[in-house]
């Protein structure tokens, strides 16, 4: 008996939907949204450092597919390393799949010659592929010269760090959607004390919510101390 489908919700966070990012590039989004729903179109890399919300548009777009009733699958390279070739083969027949992390893989041959190959089934078949990477093609330290010629074909989306004030808009957007009330004074702390890293916010931002629930308390800057325990 096939294992019961998972909740769309479950599957891909609600946080991490295309019209809850935050400073994407002119026209990424609706490149994203195009692949997602089959359009016709080119293939897209997504380049950027870490914290800067790859894995977002990824899942993103694997929602959007199946919100439209494509079959969709996202796959962190770095969990399959050494045995791509059978985690690859289950994603055929796939509508959309989106590879995330390719420096995982980068330099072990054998994943990179499972990896051109699945890259030019999906071509074949009429399957979109999206991909990330801390880097661009070129700069990886891919040893398979043929699959950098297929990555670099693809249209590139490329992903830079948020300033504070489009943090502060990601971090209030993610509060409000959880009922939560975050004081102005308290971003400012998250900010100052945290680090700048959206990944590691939103993830403290998750930590909080929980225990602001448990201790029935608004997020104000005493509370941050206490909870994160501050010097």
């Amino acid at each position: 008996m096939p294992a019961p489908q998972l909740p769309l919700a479950l599957r891909y966070p609600p946080d991490q939907r295309l019209d809850t990012f935050v400073g994407a590039p002119d026209g990424a989004l609706a490149q994203v949204r195009a692949l997602a729903e089959g359009a016709a179109g080119e293939w897209l890399y997504v380049a950027g450092p870490a914290g800067v919300g790859k894995t977002h548009l990824l899942l993103a777009a694997c929602a959007m597919a199946e919100s439209a009733g494509r079959s969709a699958a996202y796959l962190p390279l770095k969990s399959a390393a050494g045995r791509l070739r059978d985690a690859l083969d289950a994603f055929d027949g796939m509508a959309l799949v989106a590879l995330d992390g390719l420096e995982a893989i980068a330099g072990a041959r054998e994943d990179e010659v499972a990896l051109f190959d699945f890259h030019n089934r999906a071509r074949q078949s009429g399957a979109n592929v999206l991909y990330a990477a801390h880097a661009s093609p070129d700069q990886l330290a891919l040893t398979l010269p043929d699959l950098r010629s297929r990555l670099a074909q693809c249209a590139r989306v490329v992903l830079s760090p948020l300033d504070d004030d489009a943090r502060r808009t990601v971090l209030r957007a993610r509060a409000q959607r959880r009922g939560l009330v975050l004081e102005e004074a308290a971003m400012d702390w998250l900010l100052r004390r945290r680090g700048r890293d959206l990944a590691t916010l939103t993830g403290l931002l998750d930590e909080l919510d929980r225990a602001s629930l448990a201790a029935q308390r608004r997020i104000t800057v005493p509370f941050l101390r206490e909870v994160l325990r501050d010097e």
